[in-house]
């Protein structure tokens, strides 16, 4: 299978073709929807997507690692991540 990175012109395309809204509008929904995500997530808050899934905030500990190359013992500060976990929905299509 192949992996295709899509970039916010491709998305801008497919809405404007399928939905027949000119490219300007199509790019304005994009990025308000992807503004309003990022704001949640940049409040702490989780973002769910009702039969698409989820973006969760976690917050990882600081902890000690390990250069590979190396081998030198480096700590690795503490931070929060994002992580996606699609709804059952989503994975049933997927099967």
């Amino acid at each position: 299978m192949k992996s295709r990175t899509w970039t916010r012109n491709d998305l801008v395309e497919k809405i404007s073709s399928n939905v027949g809204l000119p490219n300007s509008t199509s790019s304005l929904i994009i990025e308000n929807i992807f503004d309003f995500i990022l704001s949640e997530l940049e409040n702490k808050q989780d973002v769910k997507i009702s039969s698409f899934g989820s973006f969760i905030i976690r917050n990882k500990k600081s902890r000690l690692g390990r250069n590979p190359k190396t081998g030198i013992e480096a700590p690795i500060s503490a931070r929060n991540v994002v992580t996606f976990n699609p709804s059952n929905i989503l994975k049933s299509k997927l099967n």
